[in-house]
């Protein structure tokens, strides 16, 4: 039983990982219909600047990851006014276009960085564990849990429950009645871009408590993120977080006891979920 337990509460934390950088990035695949390919350099972007302001200058761990969201949020934003706004319903550009940022974002990480990846961190506070019966786990698990959910409510909460979020899911739905009702959907997406990279930058600050930050950690998540994309379905926050859920437990379960398909597991369920639903398990009718 401590095993199982103990393989959840890491599933689970890696899940929120992942719920974090998945749910920005499907917003921006919902309401633009844009594949931001340098979504998870932005991610890694955020990680290193929040690793310089709460590591190397010994400031605040939150302080940190508020930076490197900001940061991250500011990269992104301008990848969408300056370049992406020009690109609309040209999905091959597009995905040119990102890919192209992929390889200058971490061109400069590594020249103001180096290559060299940093071992985890965290703050000071959270440096201890927790004994939970036999089993025993690390304090930051639990902070990357109760990040992840806090950031799922207050999303939840926007899409669901404010003016904001109804015009987002109308402009979702439906982009020029949308605009033909009068609604800045230009203003929507410009907000939509930047939560979703602030999301992703200050992940790379709270995933950088369990894998450190690196140059290659970008395109790994990404990769996995997409998964847990297609398997909640695109631009749903809860679709987000039981996908990122799904996949951090079949990860964490398959490595220990079916290692022989863990580097394929989520891949499987992928295509299990594609055949059954193909739009994903809470993915909106469109």
């Amino acid at each position: 039983m401590d095993v199982i337990f103990t393989l959840a509460v890491n599933g689970i934390s890696y899940g929120m990982v992942l719920f974090l950088i998945a749910s920005g990035m499907s917003l921006i695949m919902g309401i633009m219909g844009i594949t931001n390919m340098a979504h998870g350099a932005v991610y890694m972007l955020g990680g290193y600047v929040g690793w310089t302001v709460s590591f190397q200058l010994g400031l605040s761990f939150w302080l940190g990851a508020a930076i490197g969201g900001l940061v991250a949020g500011a990269v992104g934003l301008g990848i969408e006014r300056f370049f992406l706004r020009k690109l609309y319903k040209q999905p091959n550009e597009q995905l040119i276009l990102t890919f192209g940022f992929v390889y200058i974002i971490t061109n400069i990480c590594i020249w103001i960085w180096t290559g060299r990846a940093r071992i985890p961190f965290t703050d000071d506070a959270f440096k201890f564990s927790i004994e939970i019966g036999n089993a025993s786990f690390a304090m930051t698990r639990f902070v990357i849990i109760i990040t992840g959910l806090s950031i799922f409510f207050i999303l939840w909460w926007m899409q669901d429950k404010t003016k904001i979020g109804a015009q987002v899911k109308a402009g979702m739905d439906d982009k020029e009645m949308t605009k033909g009702m009068g609604i800045n959907l230009e203003r929507i997406q410009m907000l939509v871009f930047f939560i979703a990279s602030f999301i992703a930058g200050f992940a790379g600050t709270i995933g950088g408590q369990l894998v450190g930050v690196s140059s290659e950690m970008g395109t790994g998540m990404f990769l996995v993120a997409i998964i847990v994309i297609i398997v909640g379905g695109v631009g749903s926050v809860q679709g987000a977080l039981l996908g990122a859920l799904i996949i951090g437990l079949t990860d964490a379960f398959t490595k220990a006891y079916l290692p022989e398909i863990s580097m394929f597991s989520m891949y499987l369920l992928m295509i299990v979920v594609l055949l059954i639903r193909p739009r994903g398990l809470m993915g909106r009718e469109m």
